[in-house]
């Protein structure tokens, strides 16, 4: 089955976006990119832009989260517009709160977790760089989902 992956645009800080998640998730980049490591002829970077990140891949259990900077020539990216959820399905309560405390710290609680509804664990925050996540665990299905 295929899997999929978010890739989150950013407006010069997605090593600092992604190093706060590294520190929430745990594991390692699988890939960091910079500008400057594909410049070339045919594609000039500017000396403001070279150590911006181009790419940056980071493991979260079978998925990848992955982003990059969007050069100034391309205009910016709208941090404040709803550009999509990224759905966290944890094994387990502990897990949930674990990871909704860290990744929230610094942004905006807009649903805190609690028991939903539908039958639920589920909270859901934007981060302090304007990404919009849900965590929820669902105990018939213990992060399979």
């Amino acid at each position: 089955m295929a899997l999929i992956n978010p890739y989150i645009n950013f407006n010069g800080n997605a090593e600092e976006a992604f190093t706060f998640y590294k520190s929430v998730f745990g594991g390692e980049f699988a890939q960091v990119m910079r500008f400057k490591d594909m410049a070339s002829s045919e594609f000039p970077v500017s000396e403001k832009e070279e150590n911006k990140i181009m790419h940056i891949a980071l493991p979260i259990g079978q998925n990848v989260l992955m982003a990059n900077d969007v050069p100034e020539s391309m205009g910016t990216v709208n941090e404040n517009e709803n550009r999509s959820k990224i759905s966290i399905s944890a094994e387990s309560r502990e897990e949930a709160d674990k990871l909704f405390n860290g990744l929230s710290a610094g942004g905006q609680v807009e649903f805190p977790m609690s028991d939903s509804p539908w039958g639920s664990y589920f909270g859901m925050f934007r981060d302090k760089y304007g990404i919009e996540w849900m965590v929820d665990f669902d105990p018939k299905y213990k992060g399979k989902i």
